[in-house]
């Protein structure tokens, strides 16, 4: 009993501290976008481009209809915005790594996980701003929800659920990579991911074996599980991870983060020796 009741305390401050640690290292990543408004600008208008090149310049020739494709395409966008915004943050850590701001960092008696955590944190929010700014875009073209607020609400969380897991990803390859150069070689896998999906079109347009492939993209779940909870009507598909897509969608950006935040932990602990 003794030991219990005194362990508990130690884990419940080490907790405390970490989010605490996290909390502060958050508003450290945060001030710098007041140094960057130029890159983080461009962050936000690039899914904007997207959604003007394929819904209203594209939109027409691939569905037969602008307005029928827009109620596509804006919530697989809204994926697709998730996905893209994590080659800010492999670029931000590789390049703090070249800078040794992360030797400084470990040589301070925090956490490893609350310097990782907190910069993950910070391109949530990143991630929000980017989501309002998707969102807004699509009502001016048309774009609406049908299936009431609270399902609107769980659309929005998985998207960001499904960033949060990215992030791992990313944070993980940035400390890695080794260099700002190889991130950029990196950066060009995230289009095949993007593409290879069914965020623009139905897999149902594909050759089977690619619409398969595509359905088990997570990127693909993540945005046919928002359309069901967007609109109130399950959508379907070839694939076994199409037909139960929210509980894909739930479970890939699990998945994520159980495999690279450990990793991302250890690579921070090991990096430079």
């Amino acid at each position: 009993m003794t030991t219990i009741s005194l362990a508990e305390p130690t884990r419940a401050t080490g907790r405390t501290r970490l989010w605490r640690e996290a909390a502060i290292l958050t508003g450290r990543t945060v001030r710098h976008w007041r140094a960057r408004p130029v890159t983080f600008a461009i962050q936000l208008l690039f899914p904007v481009l997207v959604i003007l090149m394929m819904g209203g310049l594209l939109g027409g020739a691939i569905a037969g209809s602008s307005g029928d494709y827009i109620l596509y395409v804006i919530p697989g966008v809204l994926a697709f915005t998730m996905l893209f915004g994590v080659e800010t943050t492999m670029t931000a850590v590789t390049t703090d790594a070249a800078r040794t701001v992360t030797d400084r960092f470990r040589s301070l008696p925090i956490s490893p996980g609350s310097v990782l955590l907190g910069r993950v944190l910070a391109d949530l929010l990143t991630s929000v701003v980017e989501l309002v700014v998707v969102t807004l875009a699509g009502l001016a073209l048309g774009w609406r929800w049908e299936n009431g607020l609270l399902p609107a609400l769980a659309a929005y969380g998985l998207l960001l659920w499904l960033r949060f897991g990215l992030l791992w990803f990313g944070v993980w390859a940035g400390l890695t990579a080794g260099s700002p150069e190889a991130v950029s070689a990196a950066q060009l896998l995230a289009w095949p991911i993007g593409f290879l999906s069914t965020v623009f079109v139905k897999p149902s347009t594909m050759p089977g074996w690619l619409g398969a492939i595509a359905e088990w993209n997570p990127l693909s779940a993540t945005a046919t599980a928002v359309r069901e909870l967007f609109a109130g009507v399950h959508q379907g598909g070839l694939t076994w991870a199409a037909e139960h897509a929210l509980l894909t969608a739930a479970a890939g950006p699990l998945l994520l983060t159980l495999v690279f935040a450990p990793l991302a932990i250890l690579a921070f602990k090991g990096l430079g020796r």
